[in-house]
């Protein structure tokens, strides 16, 4: 079996995909087929024996779809095609915009209040027809697809609900004046579609962006040595062990081993830890990260799509190639709406015509009532309406919001999984504790002699024992005789005395017993802290402890999350004594601790928990809460991934969710304003099909015959144009929930 990606063109709605896969799923020798709307791509797994590339790509062309092989060298092929989109949706609202104002001015404000306008209705008309032919192509275009395709989407219901609208006021103004017209309606429905559509075209830019900035850290040139010469060569010619030279600043090209050379390396592109990394011979080295201070060299042992940095970017590529886990409602409904109306209307008409014997007008005004009143305004209205009210309000909170799609899942979770470093915590290491074991020598001097020896130092945790020291005002003493011990620590002299400062190691390699402070040493270390120890030539003198702190809202956070009854979990590449000792901080069951996970694995430890189920046997919902690129992939993986706003801009974009405050108490009011935004979109939903139930059959003119009363298409026009206005006013009372 084969795989392969195929960029797909013209989808207008979530039933243009489900029609897609259901035709490349149908097909003979398609043993998968995923396509996603949102990521405009088709992932299928075939049988190469039984049908080609192709014939693949015929497939989605039959159905009125274009459709191209992904071009996995240039990636983010969609870039180009997606800001083209964007474009033409903007033109075209603008210019649905330049008409429909003046016509909604004339038709729902001058003449309710009886302005007089010299042939206004023939300036409605002039000012509808570009607007239902120009700007609503692509409308109608998807209609027409989802009819020869026997089946409906959203646009069959507004294609044919402006039609009649549309075609009906044609007739009134050219042959019947007192039926009124609706030129107006059908000419704002149609903006507002577009406005929906160009906000949804946005969010779905977003997804190839987060692919870009992963290939961006990739440098483009790598330093080789061949026949002991140093040659420069772009990195796609680097081979399996290829001898590498990477200096200070410079990014490593490929994944390899060291052969030679001592640094620290900066992976928290890559790992999301913030303190650099000690290389040395033996060391494994990541694609993409970067070399801080000494010179590597090392052997290539991972080159192509191979490497780490490769692999992140198609566990993204799989993760968003997903359909997504709950299909819209009103498509869904539109599939039975529509048929069921246009065979109501016509119904209603041949009754009326050829049963009862009533004039052809009166027949035509009932059957174009029962299309006008059943126009989707308010069923097109109780969605977007709800969400664009919702996303607002997020944004306000400081809680940015990229799809739809977030808003319908975020209210089911059952999990959060949370990543240590720099979400629970602050992602930058801190000196916390500053202990002297000498009574002559003060804590401030302690700090004063070991930030002084610090300063000069490359080491990683140096930053923060000189900035400690910086905060305190303390001044730094002249340091000579400056050595660092690789492994141990650094020595150095000040005023003409000898100090030692590292692990313990270094302690014993200098016979300084260590035993009486083992104790508080121990201590430290199980929380989770780096201690760091200060001896002369004679005597150990103190310890400074660096860690990486917790934020000050994260266990109220984890709080509220267990007041909602949703189990939290924590996952890092750090070690399991650190984990442990954060996570008690922030209040996490220790069996809900996910250590020492290399970044490609942070995936599948999301599907573990999403293949839970519960009583009822539905799948769990999984929230990934991270900010590093080696979160990308979970992000992705998760039924939400919710970004802080201090991480890199791969996470961000690959999030459902980013966070611009940087406060994880942001993430329970994620989730609450995700179930206050689904309750108003049930009343909407509630209101416009009770709306629908009860106005076809009124329309249909079921009460004629018993008190004589029959609905205009102007009543009826008025009535729909209420029930938008309900739907809108009731999402619009969103604003005003508490978070």
């Amino acid at each position: 079996m084969k795989k392969t990606n195929l960029t797909i063109t013209g989808m207008h709605c979530a039933s243009c995909s489900t029609l897609i896969n259901r035709s490349l799923a149908k097909t003979d020798g398609v043993s998968e087929a995923n396509v996603n709307y949102a990521t405009a791509k088709a992932r299928v797994v075939y049988d190469e024996t039984k049908i080609s590339e192709a014939e693949l790509i015929k497939v989605v062309q039959g159905k009125g779809y274009g459709a191209a092989l992904e071009d996995r060298k240039t990636n983010v092929p969609r870039d180009a095609a997606q800001k083209e989109e964007i474009t033409a949706i903007k033109k075209n609202l603008y210019l649905s915009l330049i008409f429909a104002v003046p016509a909604f001015i004339i038709g729902m404000v001058l003449m309710p209040l009886k302005v007089a306008i010299p042939y206004e209705s023939f300036l409605l008309f002039a000012l509808a027809t570009p607007v239902q032919f120009i700007v609503a192509a692509d409308i109608y275009k998807s209609a027409w697809i989802a009819l020869k395709n026997r089946t409906a989407n959203m646009d069959s219901l507004i294609a044919i609900g402006t039609g009649a609208a549309y075609l009906f006021s044609i007739y009134a103004i050219f042959f019947n004046p007192a039926l009124g017209q609706y030129f107006e309606t059908s000419a704002l429905l149609i903006t507002f579609v577009i406005f929906g559509r160009y906000l949804e075209a946005v969010a779905k830019g977003k997804t190839s962006e987060a692919i870009q900035k992963l290939m961006e850290l990739s440098p483009k040139i790598a330093t080789v040595i061949r026949k002991k010469k140093e040659i420069q060569i772009p990195i796609d010619e680097v081979v399996l062990n290829d001898v590498i030279l990477v200096k200070p600043g410079e990014k490593i090209p490929v994944d390899g081993v060291v052969t030679s050379g001592l640094s620290a390396v900066d992976e928290s592109m890559i790992t999301g830890e913030s303190i650099p990394i000690e290389k040395k011979k033996g060391d494994l080295v990541i694609g993409g990260t970067i070399n801080k201070h000494g010179t590597l060299t090392f052997t290539a042992t991972k080159i192509g799509e191979n490497t780490t940095l490769a692999s992140i970017i198609r566990l993204i590529e799989d993760a968003q190639g997903r359909k997504a886990p709950i299909q819209r409602f009103a498509d869904t409904i539109s599939a039975y709406f529509v048929p069921i109306v246009i065979l109501i209307a016509l119904l209603t008409f041949s009754v009326w015509f050829f049963i009862v014997g009533k004039s052809i007008s009166f027949s035509l005004i009932t059957g174009v009532a029962v299309l006008v009143i059943a126009c989707p305004c308010a069923l097109g209205l109780a969605t977007p309406t709800s969400i664009i009210v919702g996303t607002g309000k997020g944004a306000k909170a400081g809680i940015l919001i990229k799809g739809a799609d977030s808003l319908e899942t975020a209210h089911k979770v059952s999990y959060v999984i949370f990543d240590k470093t720099g979400t629970i915590t602050n992602g930058k290491p801190e000196t916390t504790d500053v202990v002297s074991f000498d009574k002559k020598i003060s804590r401030d001097t302690l700090l004063h002699i070991a930030a002084s020896i610090e300063k000069p130092s490359e080491h990683p945790l140096a930053d923060a024992i000189v900035r400690k020291a910086q905060e305190e005002k303390l001044s730094f003493a002249k340091v000579t005789k400056f050595k660092a011990l690789p492994g141990y620590g650094i020595s150095a002299t000040i005023t003409g005395k000898n100090y030692y400062f590292g692990n313990s190691k270094l302690m014993q390699k200098q016979k300084l017993p260590l035993r009486a402070y083992a104790g508080t040493i121990q201590d430290l270390e199980e929380e989770g802290k780096t201690v760091m120890i200060l001896a002369d030539a004679k005597h150990i003198l103190g310890i400074i402890a660096v860690a990486d702190t917790i934020k000050e809202t994260s266990k109220l956070a984890v709080k509220q999350l267990h007041e909602m009854h949703i189990d939290v979990y924590m996952i890092t590449g750090d070690n399991a004594r650190t984990a442990a000792a954060i996570a008690k901080q922030a209040g996490i069951k220790p069996e809900h601790i996910f250590a020492e996970v290399l970044p490609e694995e942070k995936a599948s430890y999301v599907k573990k928990l999403q293949d839970k189920k519960d009583a009822h046997g539905i799948p769990a919902k999984v929230v990934m809460v991270g900010d590093g690129i080696n979160d990308a992939p979970a992000l992705a993986q998760a039924d939400i991934g919710i970004a802080m706003g201090s991480g890199t801009d791969v996470a961000m974009e690959t999030g459902n969710i980013v966070l611009m405050r940087n406060d994880l108490l942001d993430v329970p009011k994620s989730i609450r304003l995700s179930k206050q935004t689904m309750n108003k979109i049930r009343q909407n939903m509630f209101w416009a099909l009770f709306y629908n139930v009860l106005g076809i059959p009124i329309a249909a003119g079921v009460l004629y015959p018993f008190t004589g009363w029959l609905l205009s298409p102007i009543i009826a026009g008025g009535a729909m144009a209420l029930s938008s206005v309900s739907v809108v006013t009731n999402s619009l009372l969103l604003k005003h929930t508490k978070l």
